[in-house]
């Protein structure tokens, strides 16, 4: 009978300690005595370079002050340190982090129909418009029904509209494209400081989705 490896398919052998995934983003970032090369190129906390010192000198300042000795750039000859409060260092960093990442722009969809009234086309353009000025891409949707599809060249209109209404706020990544029985095309917002709002939304307009859609039916059949 054929006897199976002893710690085969990747086991843990006995008595050997489980090492736990290190999912600290700074775990990378050498400091204090962790820093291995004889000398450094110094920087004091406030971004002065203080020249090159022997790294137990340089390790003994930063105590002096209650700081650490953070090795920044591990590649330069010799390496670059600065002395610093670590932790006040990492909270910083993960609050850029976090803001980023609550300001990262979300996409927004818009929908039109070849045949929409003017009222619900101004309607469509003040939401998109505020969505661009929330520094959102807008993607404007326009879809074709039935017969419709025989002129396009309504939709492309319709488009062609509804692009330069939004001229002021933000631009086209592309031009419009019909693909399948819909034209979409895919809008930017420019810089805020560059913005020039056209519309403003009424009362009755603020309640919208967290799709970008609104509850107006934009089509009569």
């Amino acid at each position: 009978m054929a006897l199976s490896a002893p710690y085969g398919g990747g086991a843990r052998r006995p008595n050997q300690p489980y090492q736990r995934r290190n999912n600290d983003p700074f775990a990378h970032i050498k400091r204090n005595d962790k820093i291995r090369s004889p000398e450094i190129r110094v920087i004091s906390p406030e971004g002065k370079q203080l020249g090159i010192l022997p790294t137990d000198r340089a390790l003994a300042l930063a105590r002096q002050f209650n700081l650490d000795l953070v090795e920044m750039s591990a590649n330069a000859t010799p390496p670059v340190c600065r002395i610093m409060d670590f932790g006040k260092y990492i909270y910083e960093e993960q609050k850029k982090s976090s803001h980023a990442k609550s300001t990262a722009s979300k996409l927004k969809e818009v929908e039109f129909t070849p045949r929409i009234e003017q009222n619900d086309f101004l309607t469509k353009i003040r939401h998109a418009e505020e969505f661009l000025d929330h520094g959102n891409k807008v993607k404007l949707r326009l879809k074709f029904r039935g017969r419709e599809m025989a002129h396009t060249e309504i939709g492309f209109n319709v488009m062609k509209r509804a692009l330069e209404e939004l001229s002021g706020m933000g631009h086209p990544d592309a031009e419009p494209k019909l693909m399948g029985k819909q034209i979409n095309v895919m809008l930017t917002p420019y810089p805020a400081n560059k913005r020039k709002r056209k519309y403003t939304l009424h009362a009755d307009e603020q309640a919208i989705d967290d799709s970008g859609k609104d509850d107006h039916d934009d089509d009569q059949d």
